[in-house]
């Protein structure tokens, strides 16, 4: 595939995913999942914000030494301090690349820097400049470009490329963009930043409104080349988007062009280390990894599912690592569930036994939240003592 089309990943578990509260790894912790995440074909991973801690910056340390083929990248501020902390971490990496920038936004110029637009573009640049003295790879974020006036972004965005920066992030960071808005910042930067060609646009979205991972696909589908994610959507406040949900979608949907190089059947495995790990369960409902992500209760979706699991199912269970679908018995749950349950467990009941059985079900079915296959057993045990399980 042309590699115009490859959407790079960039993992932020270890850095932004680390700032849940509760979240806290310590470095054995933190190698054991950026090795996860290098197997898992992750093109980037962001290993920490090295001048925040002695810990922090160990652990950007010891990840650069064991990380054989994933860039090893460090955050920083626009700050010199931040950078040169940032380039002595990262010494040992095989693909250092150093993460620097600045609040763009005119919210955070007047308020949170108390300063103007040009100096703000100033210390952009020598941001840039600075951490090129240490590693070739320089990825700038313009903080809240999400909410900056556009002109002034693009600005930004081409006097950082002149400066060096081999990425530009384009960070939705309060995550309030619609995803026309979002894939549009992008395609107006694509068409009117003239050295644009000579770096990779990166899209980082949060999850405020529920959109970092409709924003990102809108980004990518206009122009940005790399996404930047967390495992189970992980980060700051309502959470990061999220690498399993972008990574199924552009395999999904073919007609995009776009493709990954993600081994889709570890999101599965890595999603229950990391969630092990961070001590951070995962809600049952969550897109490809949750434990009702193949799960089927309703009577409809269920008897449609056994007719064909595509009718319901438009990803199979083993392409993400996921265990076999799931019929659950619920009081929703129809007469040919009932009997697909009861076939499993070794019964051969013919279709009047099952409308027998099903008036039975419904009864133990209104009393517990799920029929399991002990109270299955037992209702075949009292209807039926004479028929054996095959």
């Amino acid at each position: 595939m042309s590699q115009n089309k490859k959407i790079f990943i960039f993992d932020t578990t270890l850095r932004d995913g680390e700032q849940v509260p509760g979240c806290k790894l310590n470095a054995s912790e933190k190698i054991e999942l950026a090795v996860a995440l290098e197997n898992l074909g992750v093109d980037i991973i962001e290993a920490g914000f090295p001048v925040s801690s002695p810990g922090d910056f160990e652990s950007v340390q010891n990840i650069s030494k064991v990380i054989k083929n994933a860039t090893v990248c460090g955050l920083t501020r626009a700050v010199k301090k931040d950078i040169e902390v940032a380039g002595e971490a990262l010494k040992g990496a095989k693909r250092p690349r150093i993460h620097t920038g600045i609040g763009v936004s005119d919210l955070h110029i007047t308020t949170k820097f108390n300063t103007t637009r040009e100096e703000i573009l100033n210390r952009a640049v020598e941001a840039v400049k600075y951490a090129r003295s240490f590693v070739d790879d320089v990825e700038f974020y313009g903080e809240d470009a999400g909410r900056a006036d556009l002109e002034f972004l693009a600005r930004v965005v081409e006097a950082v490329i002149n400066a060096g920066a081999t990425v530009v992030n384009i960070p939705d960071t309060t995550g309030y963009c619609l995803p026309h808005q979002y894939g549009e910042k992008i395609a107006y930067l694509i068409n009117n930043v003239p050295n644009v060609d000579k770096a990779i646009l990166s899209c980082h979205c949060h999850n405020d409104l529920g959109l970092a991972t409709a924003n990102s696909i809108a980004g990518v589908i206009n122009g940005a080349r790399q996404i930047e994610c967390t495992i189970n959507g992980l980060g700051e406040r309502a959470g990061n988007t999220s690498l399993e949900e972008v990574v199924m979608i552009i395999k999904q949907h073919e007609s995009l062009g776009l493709y990954t190089d993600i081994k889709a059947e570890q999101l599965n495995p890595i999603s229950r280390l990391v969630a092990d790990t961070m001590r951070m369960p995962v809600q049952p409902n969550k897109a490809i990894v949750g434990s009702n992500a193949f799960a089927h209760s309703s009577g409809i979706h269920q008897d449609g599912f056994l007719k064909n699991a595509e009718n319901y199912e438009i990803i199979r269970p083993e392409q993400v690592g996921a265990d076999s679908s799931k019929i659950v018995l619920t009081a929703r749950s129809g007469r040919s569930a009932l009997a697909h349950r009861f076939q499993k467990l070794g019964y051969n009941f013919n279709r009047n036994d099952i409308d027998t059985l099903y008036q039975a079900f419904l009864q133990v079915a209104d009393i517990k939240k799920e029929v399991g296959d002990g109270d299955l057993k037992e209702l075949a045990a009292k209807f039926y003592p004479e028929v054996a399980i095959a």
